[in-house]
């Protein structure tokens, strides 16, 4: 299929989402994949993870990138070679990626009621005691996880810790925006979250806030 959702979140930046619905073998044709790409997808036991692999250079081709623009630093963060700003990421059937001229981050994660039994780990789970009933508490959650996801992997700073050092301020589900706060090593950095939800998905993507690091 095409890509199932493209989101153009300022002249700058820009979102694409694919929900994997091809076999591996029709993902595969005409990919031309780097060496360490290609030995790191054959190395893969799950066929889910291999299409989802094989759908983000399609979504890097919708942008005119191939995989040998692609390249990953030391911490296995994704860069382009042209020196846009990428993050990339991978839940289930979607895969979806964020491409800029400033630093982003981006996650989709599927809502599952076990993500209330993770909650204390990432969040204090007493702020959302005044949700009306689980579903809202599971999307809520999901949020805040994708939310603390997504500027994890923009900072990506070993050590940083998602209950201790990353706050995400409350929200309302109509807003569909939120801002979040790291305070790590002596400095407070600031950002910018936008999320949307589709087929019991959640996708959360970050942008640091102009002029808000201290």
């Amino acid at each position: 299929m095409p890509v199932y959702k493209t989101i153009t979140v300022n002249p700058h930046t820009k979102v694409l989402i694919w929900k994997i619905e091809e076999s591996y073998q029709w993902l595969s044709e005409g990919v031309v994949l780097t060496e360490n790409c290609r030995a790191r997808v054959d190395g893969m036991k799950s066929e889910i993870h291999k299409r989802g692999f094989m759908s983000i250079r399609h979504l890097l081709a919708n942008e005119g990138y191939t995989d040998h623009d692609l390249y990953y630093d030391e911490f296995g963060k994704p860069h382009l070679k042209d020196d846009k700003f990428i993050s990339i990421t991978h839940s289930f059937q979607f895969t979806a990626i964020i491409i800029s001229d400033e630093e982003v981050g981006i996650d989709v994660e599927k809502q599952r009621d076990k993500i209330m039994k993770i909650a204390e780990k990432f969040t204090p789970l007493k702020e959302y005691h005044t949700l009306a009933n689980e579903e809202a508490l599971i999307r809520k959650l999901t949020i805040v996880w994708g939310a603390k996801e997504s500027i994890y992997k923009l900072q990506a700073e070993p050590g940083l810790g998602f209950l201790q050092h990353i706050y995400i301020n409350d929200f309302d589900f109509e807003d569909a925006v939120t801002t979040g706060k790291v305070t790590y090593k002596s400095r407070i950095s600031n950002f910018d979250l936008e999320f949307l939800e589709f087929e019991g998905f959640t996708c959360v993507f970050a942008q640091r806030a102009a002029g808000l690091t201290a």
